[in-house]
């Protein structure tokens, strides 16, 4: 069996990274919950760049249906928890990363669990538990890396000092415990997040909306596609790096689409046009939702 060796694993990163560089990844630590699609994808792409210490967490075990998407999830693994398979799968690729797994109690233990942490990169999808860690993050003095729910790529770097994603959007978790967040207010949550999307990019032009409208109704789950699926992951684990280099990043709160229909980033638009969008965007949604 071939022996692993940490500086050949790393050494074609030389040239993007300095050897310095690559000694800071060695020993920083990211967390991530969530490592079904986004999350895995964002996950094994810093396994990959040498990250050495993980904590990660979800609550979740796969399904026939992640196979279309998530890197960690084949057949063998069906029934199996993501958390515990990705971190066996990642102990295949670098046998010295460290990795702490954990389970639904995660929320319990955020406080810690941020303090333990340079940077979380965010690949759940419950509006809750999103709302809990955006709030602990701020406290912790921690940025928080996330994606919009749309189907192009994108990728979002929350600072501490950055508004949160609740109150830039106004979901109407405002002011409530996260414990307290009902079944309406995370539909409320993830409508507001589908009209940002379709204010700010031209992601209506490569879906079926129909299907999109079912999932703003809250009919059915969220559609996600491979190849999408990993750029936003990679695109997420790119801005990790930065952060845990010190190096000027691509976004800020407010984050980018990437096209690649168009071959184009899309930035939020100007607060006028964004106005007749989002009127546009508001009588779209109520005609789709009936």
């Amino acid at each position: 069996m071939t022996s692993f060796d940490y500086a050949e694993m790393t050494t074609r990163n030389r040239g993007f990274v300095t050897a310095a560089e690559q000694a800071r990844l060695r020993e920083a630590r990211v967390f991530i919950p969530g490592v079904g699609g986004m999350g895995g994808a964002a996950f094994m792409a810093l396994v990959r760049a040498g990250v050495g210490h993980f904590i990660i967490a979800d609550i979740d075990t796969f399904e026939v249906s992640n196979l279309n998407r998530q890197l960690f999830a084949t057949l063998p693994a069906v029934g199996r928890p993501k958390a515990e398979v990705a971190r066996d799968t990642a102990l295949t690729i670098n046998p010295e990363v460290q990795i702490d797994v954990l389970g639904r109690e995660w929320t319990d233990d955020l406080d810690r669990l941020l303090a333990a942490s340079q940077v979380a990169v965010n690949g759940m999808d419950d509006a809750a538990a999103g709302v809990h860690l955006y709030r602990r993050a701020k406290v912790h003095g921690r940025t928080v890396i996330d994606a919009y729910a749309s189907p192009l790529p994108s990728v979002t770097v929350v600072r501490p000092e950055a508004p949160r994603l609740e109150e830039r959007l106004g979901y109407s978790t405002v002011g409530t415990d996260w414990t307290q967040v009902t079944a309406e207010m995370r539909k409320d949550c993830l409508q507001r997040e589908i009209a940002y999307v379709l204010t700010h990019s031209s992601s209506h032009l490569y879906v079926d909306l129909d299907i999109a409208a079912e999932v703003a109704a809250g009919k059915r789950s969220r559609f996600s596609f491979s190849t999408m699926v990993t750029m936003a992951g990679t695109m997420m684990a790119e801005e990790a790096v930065h952060i845990l280099l010190d190096r000027k990043g691509g976004t800020d709160h407010r984050g980018y689409f990437f096209n690649p229909h168009r071959v184009a980033v899309e930035r939020p638009r100007s607060a006028p046009v964004a106005a007749i969008r989002a009127f546009a965007v508001r009588r779209l949604m109520t005609r789709m939702m009936g």
